[in-house]
């Protein structure tokens, strides 16, 4: 970087490009992923202080357990009144659902259970969000999503729509217990395709239509078409639709109406790669007349989480299509 005295010894005079005007007075949002142990490492007030002084209003969390009922370790009334003194506003919280997840992952040396059926966990489905919707209902929050579905347990349509009858029940228990509004997160798994008679989903168009045939259809959709919008709402990750090779915008487009919230993320650092088309994605969101979203960086464990995260409200701060 040239100094002031560089500057005023140079013989030509050309345009200096502007600074970038920072405008930390938008609806930024964080989801707490992002952070991993920095989050909670020292003072957690004073990391919740620097998270809004990026210009972050609204957070997402992820960090509640629903076997002690309590957030980043604390009681839910605890992490409000933390957040709130930071004037941070809980929106929405990710839990996945342990009696989905069980018996897909063994113990070292030891044997897994064999996991369910989807069909046969709709009890077991009720009675885990009952308790977890009414722990969010004390943050005030708006959105109770899960974040992920079982790896490699949708391989055909009968599976996906078993799937969605689960995303139904669990929207209709959220919603009457806690008054909360449920939503689901997509990654790349749900982008791929599925047909009647599948044994394996099929990531990708090309090799879809080759593997499966014309009557292929994504699971994402297979979703949205058997669920009740009333009751359950998603939740677009547009990183994770990129690498399932879907387009965001496509999908803001098509799905205007189910699609209610955004999970903004790049390879790392929001804006570094040059990959994502934020602008298009923004502007089409904001015409839907959606408005929460929330930064995400992947690499937890980094050590730099904080300052990647700056560097990304900095980027969307300065980016004129971001309100």
């Amino acid at each position: 970087m040239l100094s002031l005295g560089a500057l005023a010894a140079c013989q030509t005079k050309e345009a200096v490009p502007a600074e970038p005007v920072i405008n930390t007075n938008k609806g930024l949002g964080l989801q707490t992923y992002t952070l991993g142990p920095e989050l909670t490492q020292g003072d957690l007030s004073a990391n919740l202080e620097r998270i809004r002084k990026m210009g972050i209003k609204n957070l997402e969390l992820a960090g509640y357990s629903a076997t002690d009922h309590k957030v980043f370790g604390l009681s839910m009334e605890e992490f409000k009144q933390k957040a709130d003194a930071a004037d941070l506003k809980i929106v929405s919280s990710h839990v996945t659902p342990d009696v989905m997840m069980a018996g897909l992952f063994a113990r070292p040396g030891a044997p897994a259970p064999k996991p369910k059926a989807f069909k046969d966990m709709v009890n077991d489905i009720k009675e885990f969000w009952k308790p977890v919707a009414e722990d969010h209902a004390k943050l005030g929050c708006e959105y109770l999503v899960q974040p992920m579905m079982p790896p490699m347990r949708v391989t055909n349509i009968e599976f996906a729509k078993d799937f969605a009858n689960l995303l139904n029940v669990s929207g209709e228990t959220v919603k009457a217990t806690g008054g909360i509004q449920f939503g689901y997160h997509n990654h790349n798994m749900e982008m791929a395709k599925v047909t009647e008679n599948s044994t394996a989903a099929v990531l990708g168009d090309l090799f879809a239509g080759m593997a499966l045939g014309q009557d292929a259809k994504i699971i994402e959709d297979v979703y949205m078409d058997n669920t009740d919008p009333a009751n359950v709402i998603f939740e677009l990750d547009v990183y994770w639709t990129v690498m399932g090779q879907q387009d965001p915008v496509e999908w803001l487009t098509r799905r205007a109406d189910r699609i209610h919230m955004l999970h903004i993320k790049d390879f790392m650092v929001l804006g570094a790669s040059g990959a994502m088309n934020f602008k298009n994605i923004f502007e089409k969101f904001y015409a839907n007349g959606r408005k929460y979203f929330f930064i995400e960086i992947e690499d937890t464990n980094s050590g730099k989480q904080f300052d990647r995260l700056e560097q990304s409200a900095l980027f969307l701060n300065t980016s004129d299509f971001v309100k």
